[in-house]
């Protein structure tokens, strides 16, 4: 009898560890359980939109979902939709593979407060078009300056997307409610805050060039 095994979370992470136990052994099931109603977490939520080289192992991560012993389930949410328990009780093993789902407080005052503070996660997620940021509008017309505290590469996508041309940002795959806010928007200039100097720095060359 195969053993069954259920990854929770279809994100690189999950997708690696699915292709890991295929070829481990050809005597496996495995279930892969995403929140969302499509596939692949990071790689298509996110990667910038003007970067799709970052997106090539989409590609690899198709290939395991459609191995005849894999099968994708989403819109399930373990917590709400089904128990640990419950998985518990229909496979063999669980691997969990969903990364964070918070944000990082940096314990400021204000931070969750003030009107115009904003997580870059919440941003990444909206300008690439995650069902549940869709809504979420940054006044992006109100504002000349932004201000993004941290230097790694999220930040230099952060910044990069304010101020690039959007004629450029329209031959990308950015989801169109964000185009159309950048479109309008009056931000000129973007100060990036770092804790510590360039040395420390957490973006890479590429990314700091851009």
């Amino acid at each position: 009898m195969p053993r069954r095994v259920c990854v929770v979370g279809s994100g690189p992470a999950g997708m690696y560890a699915a292709s890991a136990l295929l070829s481990a052994s050809a005597d496996v099931r495995v279930d892969v359980v995403e929140r969302l109603c499509t596939p692949f977490g990071l790689i298509r939520f996110g990667v910038a939109p003007d970067h799709p080289e970052m997106k090539v192992m989409a590609d690899k991560f198709d290939v395991v979902a459609g191995d005849e012993r894999v099968r994708l389930i989403g819109n399930v949410e373990v917590g709400r939709d089904v128990s640990v328990a419950q998985l518990q009780r229909c496979y063999d093993g669980l691997i969990f593979a969903f990364g964070a789902d918070g944000d990082r407080a940096l314990g400021l005052e204000g931070e969750r407060e003030l009107d115009g503070v904003h997580a870059a996660r919440d941003f990444v997620g909206w300008y690439n078009g995650l069902p549940s940021h869709r809504g979420l509008d940054f006044k992006l017309d109100e504002a000349e300056a932004v201000v993004v505290v941290g230097n790694g590469n999220v930040a230099t996508d952060v910044a990069r997307i304010l101020l690039m041309p959007t004629a450029m940002l329209a031959r990308t795959d950015i989801a169109a409610h964000a185009l159309e806010a950048l479109e309008r928007s009056t931000v000129k200039r973007v100060t990036i805050v770092g804790r510590r100097g360039p040395a420390q720095a957490a973006w890479t060359g590429k990314e700091l060039r851009e």
